[in-house]
């Protein structure tokens, strides 16, 4: 099979790769489509602590069932279209026992400890099978738009937490595809004033004319935070995501927040620059509460599957690029850039 192997920081090459093969208690699926995470682009430019090459990255990934090993028939068959999720807990400590394999503390997941899906073939390994780590993609959501159920669950996983109700004011940082996930999913919960912030604002204003009523500033020519005191009428916002790297975003979101606020560290920061200072009290007396999001779970997978069965949310709004195999450097460069939402790489030629 052709597969992208990651050998080392801005080293990946499309060769060649030994197909894998079907376990007893295994799926082998035909990888259809594999989207670029962040992620990914981290991963490439600077490799990843659980990727050791050479390694088969990539997890936002649909495909069809090529085979299921003898032990798994009746759960998934021949020609299922799927989604696979990404995190596989060891699906026995008390965190799994809750669902909760996302936070198991030895969770290998897809694209990471397995091989992932930039590749036309790849294993959902027995673990997963036991967890029944996948989705099944009803008939009116294609392969391509499917590729993108394992970003917006991690983002409705992250609005789990924060309970956005009808005439919520709701700001977020940063106007990445994620970004603009949040915006949507919060619309769709009722939220009334939604206000995004990013330095990259030629980008922030070029893909929210696909959507409707957002509020935009430039943290570069405006002062965000009396912006958005002035928006809400000087009393703050409902809930802050920080959906960007920036520790700015994180000290900033105290300052904007209304009293009972909710805010969602959403993006991590890097490991050796991780440490924020935050006034405590603001916390204690104005009863903000802070909550952190990392990946999601089949749940999550699910609802996102509902919403765009639904058509709730429109997955051709995010998908800016659909490229083959073969261009993934400049796939992962492109999104590297800004100059695109969401890139696809058609993985069967």
């Amino acid at each position: 099979m052709k597969a992208a192997i990651f050998q080392g920081p801005e080293k990946i090459q499309v060769m060649e790769w030994k197909n894998p093969v079907c376990g007893d208690d295994e799926i082998l699926i035909k990888v259809e489509y594999c989207a670029i995470c962040g992620t990914d682009v981290r991963t490439f430019f600077h490799g990843h602590n659980k990727v050791i090459p050479p390694a088969i990255i990539g997890h936002e990934i649909t495909g069809e069932v090529v085979e299921a090993g003898k032990n798994v028939k009746g759960l998934l068959k021949k020609g299922d279209r799927i989604t696979p999720v990404t995190s596989i807990g060891c699906g026995y400590c008390r965190l799994c026992s809750k669902g909760l394999y996302n936070l198991c503390p030895d969770t290998k997941a897809l694209g990471y400890f397995y091989p992932g899906g930039f590749a036309e073939y790849m294993i959902i390994p027995e673990a997963a099978v036991e967890q029944k780590a996948w989705v099944v993609l009803p008939d009116n959501i294609s392969l391509l738009e499917g590729s993108l159920i394992e970003p917006l669950s991690c983002v409705i996983n992250a609005q789990n937490y924060l309970a956005i109700q009808p005439g919520d004011s709701v700001v977020i940082y940063g106007g990445g595809p994620i970004g603009f996930m949040h915006a949507i999913l919060a619309r769709a919960s009722g939220a009334e004033k939604i206000v995004m912030v990013d330095p990259a604002y030629e980008r922030l204003e070029k893909f929210a004319s696909l959507f409707s009523d957002l509020i935009l500033i430039n943290p570069l020519k405006e002062n965000t935070v009396a912006k958005i005191k002035k928006i809400t009428d000087g009393f703050g916002a409902d809930v802050i995501i920080t959906a960007c790297p920036a520790k700015q975003a994180q000290v900033e979101a105290f300052q904007i927040a209304a009293p009972r606020s909710r805010i969602s560290f959403f993006g991590g920061l890097p490991k050796d620059d991780s440490v924020i200072s935050i006034d405590s009290n603001l916390i204690h007396y104005y009863e903000i509460s802070v909550f952190g999001a990392f990946a999601s779970n089949r749940v999550d997978y699910q609802k996102a599957v509902d919403l765009i069965s639904s058509r709730k949310i429109d997955p051709s709004r995010f998908i800016t690029e659909v490229i083959p195999l073969k261009d993934i450097d400049r796939g992962i460069r492109m999104v590297k850039g800004g100059s695109v939402l969401k890139v696809v790489l058609k993985i069967q030629e």
